[in-house]
């Protein structure tokens, strides 16, 4: 085998780095931002609202965005992302009223509608630049999901301990809150430093992000070039089978992962006899759950090798997944104090399995797509793995709780698995993928 490039270790470390970075604000603000929003007099209705307002921009920008990042470049994309979720996370952290925190839950969406695909379809260009359309991938991949994982993680303790820690003592959070005319409370410590993050983040992806030169770009050429990225992108998954499998276990990972954030908080609260108590043991479920996703995603090319090809792994991975997810379904009505080892075991096995698809599947996917379309195609994936988790989300809400939802999520994820029984066609490498493979400076 031959040694690696200096370049490519370069790329894979930066590619890491916009992982880490990006998503520790989210970890940041997990913990304290809905009690955030309570403290400044929302109600359970209008937070809802937020969130729906954010989920209603990522759906409605992730193909077109998608686009302009094919169009336009990687670097300036994620920057954009970066400084949309820099003011959110200010408006979040300082706003009073509706209308502003909605504001910012629009500008968080449009942030991640943008960062979706970016990075990723930056790391792979550089790597096949450098070592050729048949380049490996899956292990940057990996360590990239990995940092994804350890930055929610941490940033989940993190910002679950700062409000914490400004209430002890002296009460330095009453403090800040009186100096501040309660303009920043002890909640908002977490946001603010997530926005701090942000900006860190831009900057870093101004400054090391480096592109092979695109043609100039008019704001004509702009608009006129999106449509027709996006609509690649979604008739790449009609004339590829394999994308379409791709697609598809996306969104049977959506179903499952919807089904978990609303069952899962309820289901802890059952096992404690508390909300205190419960919404504890759901916090340190998610940060484990971070921890075996990073777990598996560090084992993905491990997994790979050890089944045979990157398709065996995706398959050992969703059954892993779907295995755990039937495990919280069987043991819904169990009250015995042993059903929390069942639900943590469940818990932990749905996160690993993910870890260890989602290196591999985008491995696959990046086999079958060029440069020019490879963030769309990465944002039609993330379209089908919210879409249809939004539906589910529906359709568990309207279910009486216990082991139905459950079991009915589980049939869906093994649904998934199974259509990686067969090993799928090795992909023919494309003009266009030549095309990628030019020196970047």
């Amino acid at each position: 085998m031959s040694a690696e490039s200096p370049e490519i270790r370069t790329a894979r470390r930066r590619y890491v780095t916009v992982c880490a970075l990006f998503w520790l604000p989210p970890g940041l603000t997990m913990a304290p931002l809905v009690l955030l929003f309570t403290e400044r007099g929302m109600a359970l209705a209008a937070i809802a609202g937020f969130y729906a307002a954010h989920s209603l921009t990522v759906a409605a920008l992730e193909l077109p965005t998608g686009g302009l990042s094919d169009v336009l470049g990687r670097r300036p994309v994620l920057a954009v992302a970066g400084g949309l979720n820099a003011i959110a996370l200010l408006i979040h952290a300082l706003g009073t009223t509706v209308w502003a925190l909605t504001l910012g839950m629009a500008l968080m969406g449009t942030a991640r509608a943008l960062a979706s695909g970016p990075a990723e379809a930056w790391y792979v260009d550089i790597v096949q630049a450098s070592a050729g359309p048949d380049a490996d991938l899956r292990t940057g991949l990996a360590r990239g999901s990995s940092a994804t994982s350890a930055a929610l993680a941490a940033g989940l303790l993190l910002g679950g301990a700062l409000p914490w820690l400004l209430g002890r003592g002296p009460d330095l959070g009453a403090r800040l809150a009186e100096a501040t005319s309660r303009a920043v409370l002890p909640l908002s410590v977490p946001v603010l430093l997530g926005a701090a993050v942000e900006i860190v983040f831009a900057c870093y992806v101004l400054t090391a992000l480096r592109e092979p030169p695109r043609p100039p770009a008019t704001a004509r050429s702009v608009l006129r070039g999106i449509p027709g990225a996006a609509l690649d992108g979604v008739r790449l998954g009609g004339r590829d089978a394999l994308v379409r499998r791709i697609l598809l276990s996306a969104a049977a990972a959506g179903s499952a992962l919807a089904a978990i954030e609303l069952l899962m908080p309820g289901r802890a609260v059952t096992l404690t006899g508390a909300s205190e108590s419960g919404a504890m043991l759901f916090a340190v479920l998610a940060f484990g759950g971070f921890v075996c996703a990073g777990v598996g995603s560090h084992l993905a090319p491990f997994t790979a090798r050890v089944t045979g090809s990157g398709a065996r792994a995706v398959l050992a991975g969703l059954g892993t997944s779907a295995t755990g997810l039937a495990l919280l379904g069987v043991t819904a009505t169990f009250s015995h104090p042993l059903a929390t080892g069942f639900v943590v075991v469940g818990f932990g096995l749905v996160y690993l399995g993910f870890g260890v698809a989602g290196p591999n599947e985008n491995d696959l996917l990046h086999q079958r797509v060029s440069s020019t379309g490879r963030a769309t195609a990465l944002s039609v994936q993330s379209l089908a793995q919210q879409s249809v988790g939004a539906l589910t989300g529906v359709a568990v809400g309207a279910m009486s709780p216990g082991p139905l939802p459950w079991l009915l999520t589980a049939a869906m994820l093994l649904a998934g698995t199974l259509l990686w029984l067969r090993e799928p066609d090795r992909p023919a490498v494309t003009t266009a993928a030549r095309s990628a493979t030019q020196s970047v400076p």
